[in-house]
């Protein structure tokens, strides 16, 4: 050992760092913004409009088209791309700060017999580091000599802080809760030792993390798997229709106007090169006008407005979202792996008990009686490393460790008596002991003894009684007072044993084997947030499994989590790190239904647990405050950071709960599935004018009519359905009712039958009145055709925001929706009446009014009709739920083996 310890030549450090490299975390590039830009210009819908924006700019230019539409789907790829490009550039800097954090570090070594400051990165393997008070431990290894306590919280997510005592040789795995490892990152809070450097660079645990951050790719959100297909979808029928329709023009002005006359057919076309070249010019500028009315170039602004509009009101919540895909994620999410401390706990112990007497636990100070409690805060607050300062009704309190100030955080320091105390000697917690001792002579002459309940009560022969008297301690009471312990202990607290001898302290500690008098025991934990649970129990009824991931012990795991309500089935099943590691990934897979808790978790665990939940194709969150955490924060389909974690893991995740509070996860999956409802009523109204201005336009011509709508009309058309009607969809509310039903799964299609349904409906009702115009040959065919189509849209509008029969169900919450609405209905019958040319618009009389409202609110009565016999289908009650909004055993386990 006394070798060892010497550490190591400049010969051997070489040795060594060529035989197991040097402590240097790997390098890697990273992706600029304008990389990142182009990879964004990938999404299929950006392509679509991409497309469209191209040939609409090449018939600008001839003349043939409006400048202003390209500007407008200019205008919308650069929206909708720079929100998305700006938020992954800077999340593309996790990676980099990492690094630079654990630069910053240096080391004190043993090298060539002098103690040397060492920059991190030329640590190596077998090198011998002194570790004081503050500083951070470089590398992992074990501690070789002395004891210190360490702050582990940045690498397992517990801030219950751990003593690291001597061992001769390193463990034989990890394990942040083992006596002797110590891990790179951790902080010193107090002592002195020699660490033996055993793992250095990338094979430390901290270095494990940078690589897989360094590696982890995210996969596509659902919301972008969705949209992949239905982009798909509408490029088919755009560019589809848009043939169709240039064909059937085409046939209308060669085949339709010429009597169906063979020759007549052949003559118009050699006769007149210049009208047949002017006639398909006409026909493909149709058809670009149509394939651009079909694109929903709205859509992707549409996402981004509601999701900014939603961004302000999380705000509000503690929710800041990083990553706009990460709001419609969490509404998705199937399965939540949280952590324990600081977000289902409050995340700083606290003492919540107090038994003198076995018959009467006190939860409080003010509730222990008037002579005891001046005893017991005698006792405990001059016996503390931790020190009161400031105002008694508004304590602060410095120095210690965080048992001393939640022991002292108990004591009420209003109604505590004024004290004259001189602190003769003191003893300080060590492991060996497991007491602390302070002997003071002033008001009491006493010492005063704090500690491990199995090494203070077998020296107590007397006990206080509630009146501040001094009674014998029966073997009865002794075994009340032990029996209390155990369930203290089956909760997961910290017992602490409060005693006081008349005694004075010796040099090796207590005089005397039996001359304590016990004033109580104390249970101290991480206490459960009690807004946790009911936040715990609504995710769970919102159909999201939730696991605890905690570097507990089991038993103290299992308690915290039959507590905090996460035992929600009969047969939960809870692992530890060791167990999981031992299972194949098929076990776990087969396991995962009924995992409720991971205990004495590693960081591997978590990402394990991510990737494995990602091939059930499940969508999965995943909460975390440390570097540890930080790879599977970016894994997961949406990470959700702790406000008061490190910088590396909130700009991992896409979420940052800023109140560090489960509750606050709640409200971000109710936020991302009201998203996700508002995208699906907007594709509603959209498609449902997408289908039938694309039908009236392809059957028009066939029947020898001209399209009903001039190319100016069916550009405010578009932009009534796209940017406007997006800011009006954009503000619908939260409604707590979203989180009674369940995920929607990750491949489904976003257009639900439901939808088809309302789109049928409203796009048939639209094409069968738009079929009577054609024909009706009426002279106020143009202005009253324009005003009724803008006008069935509005009302469509109503349809598509509720799935309830009534259309007016919180219409409140979205004044920006009528606000909207009314804009478009004034400007619209500013057009009719100052169109004029451009929008060959020359004003309405009355009766012709009433005909084109009468024809646009057709509408509502038609799918209110839809919605009944929906609703009728879908069972009595309640607002109808598309069939695939609740997939077959739409909880984790239905998409699951059978067990």
């Amino acid at each position: 050992m006394a070798n060892q310890l010497a550490g190591l030549t400049s010969e051997q450090a070489e040795a060594s760092r060529a035989a197991h490299g040097s402590n240097a975390l790997s390098e890697r590039s990273t992706q600029s913004f304008w990389s990142k830009l182009l990879g964004n210009l990938g999404d299929p819908m950006i392509k679509i409009l991409l497309v469209a924006l191209a040939i609409n700019v090449v018939f600008a230019f001839m003349g043939e088209a409006e400048w202003y539409e390209s500007v407008g789907i200019a205008a919308a790829v650069i929206v909708a791309t720079m929100v998305s490009t700006l938020s992954e550039y800077r999340n593309e800097n996790a990676f980099v700060k990492l690094q630079e954090e654990a630069s910053r570090i240096s080391a004190k070594t043993w090298r060539d017999g002098r103690l040397v400051e060492l920059p991190i990165d030329q640590l190596v393997v077998a090198d011998v580091v002194l570790l004081q008070t503050g500083d951070k431990v470089p590398a992992d290894g074990w501690v070789a000599a002395g004891e210190i306590t360490l702050d582990q919280s940045a690498l397992n997510g517990e801030s219950q802080e751990v003593t690291k005592t001597a061992a001769p040789e390193a463990p034989e795995e990890p394990d942040f809760l083992d006596a002797s490892s110590v891990y790179r990152g951790s902080v010193v809070l107090s002592g002195d030792a020699r660490m033996v450097v055993g793992t250095v660079g990338n094979a430390s645990v901290y270095g494990g993390i940078a690589a897989e951050l360094a590696t982890t790719d995210s996969r596509d959100s659902p919301l972008k798997v969705k949209l992949s297909d239905l982009a798909k979808g509408i490029s088919r029928f755009g560019y589809i229709g848009g043939i169709l329709i240039a064909v059937a023009f085409m046939f209308r002005g060669l085949v339709v106007e010429n009597h169906f006359v063979w020759q007549a057919i052949v003559d118009s076309v050699t006769s007149d090169p210049a009208g047949l070249a002017k006639l398909t010019v006409n026909a493909l500028i149709l058809a670009v006008i149509i394939i651009v009315v079909a694109v929903p170039e709205g859509l992707p602004l549409m996402i981004a407005i509601v999701s900014a509009l939603n961004m302000d009101k999380m705000l509000k919540d503690n929710v800041l979202v990083r990553k706009i895909a990460g709001i419609e994620t969490a509404g998705s999410l199937n399965v939540l792996f949280s952590d324990k401390t600081g977000t289902i706990t409050k995340g700083a112990l606290e003492t919540v008990v107090f038994i003198n007497d076995p018959s009467r636990p006190r939860a409080t100070f003010a509730e222990i009686p008037e002579p005891l409690a001046q005893i017991l805060g005698f006792a405990l607050t001059q016996n503390s490393a931790a020190v009161m300062t400031g105002d008694p009704a508004k304590p602060e309190f410095v120095g210690g460790n965080s048992t001393d100030r939640a022991v002292l955080r108990f004591v009420d320091y209003q109604r505590l008596a004024p004290a004259d105390a001189r602190i003769v000697a003191a003893i300080p917690f060590n492991s060996a002991a497991k007491y602390s001792a302070t002997q003071v002579v002033g008001t009491h002459d006493w010492t005063l003894i704090k500690g491990a309940p199995e090494a203070i009560l077998k020296r107590c022969s007397r006990r206080f009684t509630e009146t501040g008297a001094i009674e014998p301690l029966d073997a009865a009471q002794a075994d009340g007072i032990g029996r209390e312990i155990d369930v203290l202990a089956e909760r997961a607290m910290r017992v602490l044993a409060v005693a006081v001898s008349d005694e004075p302290l010796a040099a090796d500690g207590l005089a005397g084997e039996k001359d304590l008098i016990l004033v109580g025991v104390l249970g101290i934990r991480d206490e459960i947030r009690p807004e946790s649970v009911a936040a715990i129990a609504e995710v769970q009824r919102a159909g999201v499994q939730v696991v605890m991931i905690t570097g507990d012990r089991k038993d103290t795991a299992e308690a915290i989590a039959d507590e905090a309500g996460l035992f929600d089935r009969p047969d939960p099943v809870t692992l530890t790190s060791r167990e999981l590691r031992e299972m194949t990934d098929e076990a776990v897979k087969d396991v995962l239904p009924r995992l409720r808790v991971i205990s004495r978790a590693l960081p591997s665990d978590k990402s394990r647990l991510v990737a494995l939940s990602q091939e059930l194709n499940l969508v999965v969150g995943m909460t975390g405050d440390g570097v540890n955490d930080s790879p599977a924060l970016k894994k997961a389909d949406v990470g959700f950071a702790m406000g008061s974690g490190t910088e590396v893991a909130k700009e991992a995740g896409d979420i940052v709960i800023l109140d560090d509070n489960f509750s606050s996860i709640d409200r971000a999956i109710l936020y991302g599935r009201t998203i996700f409802k508002t995208i699906r009523k907007f594709i509603i109204f959209q498609l449902t004018i997408n289908i039938s201005a694309v039908a009236i336009c392809f059957c028009a011509p066939l029947f020898g009519h001209t399209p009903p709508l001039t190319i100016t009309q069916m550009l405010w058309v578009n932009l009534v359905m796209d940017t406007l009607a997006a800011l009006a969809f954009g503000g619908e509310p939260a409604l707590s009712r979203f989180m009674d039903e369940k995920p929607i799964k990750r491949d489904a299609p976003i257009v639900s039958s439901y939808m088809w349904s309302a789109i049928g409906v409203g796009a048939a009702v639209t094409f069968g009145i738009s079929l009577w115009y054609v024909f009706s040959g009426s002279a106020f065919l143009a202005a009253a055709y324009f005003a009724f189509f803008v006008f069935i849209a509005v009302a469509n509008s109503f349809n598509a925001r509720t799935e309830s029969l009534n259309l007016f169900d919180h219409i409140g919450e979205n004044r920006g929706f009528l606000r909207v609405i009314a804009t478009i209905v004034v400007v619209q019958v500013a057009l009719v009446y100052l169109g004029g040319q451009v929008f060959d618009s020359h004003g309405l009389g009355l009766t012709q009014w009433l005909v084109v409202l009468g024809c646009a609110l057709t509408i509502i009565p038609a799918d209110l009709i839809r919605k009944a016999i929906w609703s009728r289908r879908r069972g009595a009650g309640g607002d109808p739920i598309p069939a695939n909004d609740q997939p077959a055993e739409a909880s984790l386990a239905g998409s699951l083996p059978s067990l």
